[in-house]
């Protein structure tokens, strides 16, 4: 090994601080970074592995409880959270925490109907419930743009209760969509290639009408979720941003991308102002959205994120922190809508940053990279980066699954467990049961 490598290896064992236990006084260098900033932006490196999801949430309920944070935005269709968030506020029919998340059935549905996120909602119901009245409680809210149908259907139901003569004009905008039914990329393929009208212009005018009698709709019936028009605003928005969303995705990646996060970052400082000035807010989704584009291929590339897009806005008052990962095992699928299977990692590839921190011989620490003196020369420098997104192809891992990153720029915080294991679905497959084999199965006995 080069010498190089040895030093760059005992820096990184040096600096890194032990969370083995997932004791609170083990993430204490994290929270002093925290301080009292604004926004957290938690990542993950797959969207299927317990690790990455259940210390999102332990570091979450610490900054609700010690630093005052009130909402959770994570990376979800806005309808589909806005159940959940009604519950967690005790605002909902739901009975517990596990019926609460039945409006996620779009793939893939172990992202958020996953034991961890059952716990965590459950604790979320339990902090509120025993704040004194009047406190504001904390929220869980969706930031993601795919449900461009339900969110219709949540700003008609919204208009039914509070004007029906404007819950007409919206039905006949939104009929635009109906040829289509709810395949959405059918509408973007058509509507992209000149093949059937563009409904933008009445997705829009939807929006700017609500936007316009803001406070008349909000005040219209003292019965409603108290919420109720801010929600529906943000459906409103969420239909005009997918509308362009869907015809972009035939025009290039690139594109598409940066319509998605642009969307995910104007939901997050839409809830911000909702909230108020002094609201904190944690965001949840992988890395390669919170992570800053600037750093990475994908920046090079064109593409922007939400881990940018949040620096450039809102300059020192938020932290990013990202999730690493050597080996073990995770959830996800084999190609789109397909079941969710438990597949094993494969350890990572020379020349990454996961091998790196596998060579410092430390199970779990946690790095602070901003400010941090020693980081010279050592995390600065380009490396492989391992992204596992709802699709895992290990038989084609590097062209897959890596990209080039600099993790002391993307990040101002890494959390790392050398090896980790698959969230639990609450909808176990049988392919999921079963698992895979790893690769050093002898197969030839």
């Amino acid at each position: 090994m080069p010498e190089s490598e040895v030093l760059q290896i005992r820096a990184v064992r040096e600096h890194g601080h032990p969370v083995v236990t997932g004791a609170r006084q083990e993430y204490q260098p994290l929270m002093e970074l925290i301080a009292n900033r604004r926004f957290v932006l938690l990542g993950e490196a797959s969207h299927g592995t317990h690790d990455f999801y259940h210390t999102r949430a332990q570091i979450t309920q610490w900054l609700i409880e010690e630093k005052g944070f009130s909402a959770v935005a994570v990376e979800a269709d806005w309808p589909d959270a806005y159940r959940a968030n009604r519950y967690v506020q005790g605002r909902s029919d739901d009975g517990a925490a596990i019926e609460a998340l039945d409006s996620f059935k779009r793939f893939p549905t172990w992202m958020w109907r996953n034991t961890d996120v059952v716990e965590f909602i459950s604790w979320l119901r339990e902090h509120n419930d025993g704040l004194p009245q009047g406190k504001r409680k904390a929220g869980f809210y969706g930031l993601d743009l795919y449900s461009l149908h339900a969110s219709a259907r949540a700003v008609l139901d919204f208009l039914d209760k509070v004007d029906p003569e404007a819950a007409k004009r919206a039905r006949y905008r939104y009929s635009c969509f109906e040829h289509f039914g709810e395949d959405t990329q059918a509408y973007g393929y058509a509507a992209s290639f000149g093949l059937s009208k563009s409904c933008e212009d009445e997705a829009v005018s939807q929006l700017v009408e609500m936007q316009k009698r803001a406070a008349d709709l909000a005040k219209r019936d003292g019965h409603l979720d108290p919420d109720a028009f801010f929600a529906a605003e943000q459906n409103a928005r969420l239909v005009a941003n997918a509308e362009r969303y869907y015809r972009s995705m035939f025009g290039g990646r690139v594109e598409s991308w940066n319509l998605r996060d642009q969307h995910m970052v104007e939901t997050l400082n839409g809830l911000a102002d909702h909230l108020g000035p002094n609201s904190k807010i944690v965001v949840w989704a992988h890395n390669s959205h919170l992570g800053d584009a600037r750093a990475t291929q994908m920046g090079a590339a064109g593409e922007l994120n939400v881990g940018q897009l949040v620096r450039q806005q809102h300059g020192d008052n938020a932290v990013l922190v990202g999730f690493t990962t050597y080996t073990g095992t995770v959830t996800a699928a084999s190609d789109w809508d397909e079941p969710a299977e438990r597949k094993q990692v494969r350890p990572a590839l020379p020349g990454s940053y996961e091998l790196l921190f596998h060579e410092t011989a430390n199970p779990a620490f946690l790095l602070i990279l901003r400010g941090a003196k020693w980081l010279s020369g050592v995390l600065h420098q380009e490396r492989l980066e391992r992204a596992i997104g709802v699709i895992y192809l290990p038989q084609s891992e590097r062209v897959s699954h890596y990209f080039g990153a600099r993790l002391a720029e993307q990040f101002d915080a890494v959390i790392h467990f050398d090896q980790t294991r698959a969230v639990e679905p609450l909808e176990r497959t049988a392919q999921w049961e079963a698992g895979e084999f790893p690769e050093t199965y002898p197969f030839a006995v």
